[in-house]
Protein backbone atom coordinates (compact mmCIF):
# COMPACT_ATOMS: atom_id res chain seq x y z
CA UNK A 1 0.00 0.00 0.00
CA UNK A 2 1.40 3.37 -0.98
CA UNK A 3 1.38 6.28 1.40
CA UNK A 4 0.89 9.98 0.78
CA UNK A 5 0.66 10.93 -2.88
CA UNK A 6 2.56 7.91 -4.17
CA UNK A 7 0.44 5.57 -6.28
CA UNK A 8 0.08 1.90 -5.44
CA UNK A 9 3.09 -0.03 -6.72
CA UNK A 10 5.41 3.01 -6.63
CA UNK A 11 8.06 1.18 -4.62
CA UNK A 12 8.09 -1.74 -7.04
CA UNK A 13 8.31 0.71 -9.95
CA UNK A 14 11.39 2.26 -8.30
CA UNK A 15 12.98 -1.16 -7.89
CA UNK A 16 12.19 -2.13 -11.49
CA UNK A 17 13.67 1.14 -12.83
CA UNK A 18 16.84 0.69 -10.76
CA UNK A 19 17.30 -2.86 -12.06
CA UNK A 20 16.62 -1.74 -15.64
CA UNK A 21 19.25 1.00 -15.30
CA UNK A 22 21.81 -1.46 -13.92
CA UNK A 23 21.21 -3.92 -16.77
CA UNK A 24 21.53 -1.13 -19.36
CA UNK A 25 24.77 0.05 -17.71
CA UNK A 26 26.18 -3.50 -17.72
CA UNK A 27 25.25 -4.02 -21.37
CA UNK A 28 26.85 -0.72 -22.35
CA UNK A 29 30.08 -1.77 -20.65
CA UNK A 30 30.28 -5.12 -22.44
CA UNK A 31 33.17 -5.39 -24.88
CA UNK A 32 32.35 -5.04 -28.58
CA UNK A 33 34.22 -5.43 -31.84
CA UNK A 34 37.19 -7.70 -32.54
CA UNK A 35 38.91 -9.39 -29.62
CA UNK A 36 42.47 -8.53 -28.70
CA UNK A 37 45.12 -11.20 -29.16
CA UNK A 38 47.02 -10.03 -26.08
CA UNK A 39 45.80 -8.81 -22.70
CA UNK A 40 45.69 -4.99 -22.53
CA UNK A 41 46.93 -5.10 -18.94
CA UNK A 42 49.61 -7.81 -18.65
CA UNK A 43 50.43 -8.56 -22.30
CA UNK A 44 49.77 -12.32 -22.05
CA UNK A 45 48.09 -14.10 -24.95
CA UNK A 46 44.30 -14.39 -24.72
CA UNK A 47 43.25 -17.99 -25.45
CA UNK A 48 41.34 -18.62 -28.68
CA UNK A 49 38.40 -20.17 -26.79
CA UNK A 50 38.00 -17.00 -24.67
CA UNK A 51 38.10 -14.78 -27.76
CA UNK A 52 35.39 -16.88 -29.45
CA UNK A 53 33.22 -17.05 -26.33
CA UNK A 54 33.39 -13.31 -25.60
CA UNK A 55 33.71 -11.14 -28.73
CA UNK A 56 35.56 -7.91 -28.04
CA UNK A 57 37.45 -9.25 -25.02
CA UNK A 58 40.48 -7.11 -24.02
CA UNK A 59 41.79 -8.83 -20.88
CA UNK A 60 42.98 -12.32 -19.94
CA UNK A 61 40.97 -14.24 -17.34
CA UNK A 62 43.28 -13.33 -14.44
CA UNK A 63 43.31 -9.61 -15.21
CA UNK A 64 39.54 -9.52 -15.84
CA UNK A 65 38.94 -11.33 -12.54
CA UNK A 66 41.08 -8.74 -10.74
CA UNK A 67 39.15 -5.91 -12.43
CA UNK A 68 35.83 -7.50 -11.45
CA UNK A 69 36.87 -7.56 -7.78
CA UNK A 70 37.45 -3.79 -7.69
CA UNK A 71 34.79 -1.82 -5.82
CA UNK A 72 32.29 -0.03 -8.03
CA UNK A 73 30.48 3.19 -7.12
CA UNK A 74 27.51 4.53 -9.04
CA UNK A 75 26.49 7.56 -7.00
CA UNK A 76 23.01 8.45 -5.84
CA UNK A 77 19.79 6.78 -6.91
CA UNK A 78 17.83 9.86 -7.96
CA UNK A 79 14.73 7.77 -8.52
CA UNK A 80 14.62 7.05 -4.80
CA UNK A 81 12.48 8.68 -2.20
CA UNK A 82 11.75 12.37 -2.01
CA UNK A 83 14.45 12.66 0.70
CA UNK A 84 17.14 11.32 -1.65
CA UNK A 85 16.27 14.04 -4.16
CA UNK A 86 17.02 16.72 -1.59
CA UNK A 87 20.68 15.71 -1.29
Amino acid sequence: MATGWAPDGAVQDQIDDTVTDAVARARANMPQGPSALECAECGEDIPEARRRALPGVRFCIDCQSARDRRPVTFGFNRRGSKDSQLK
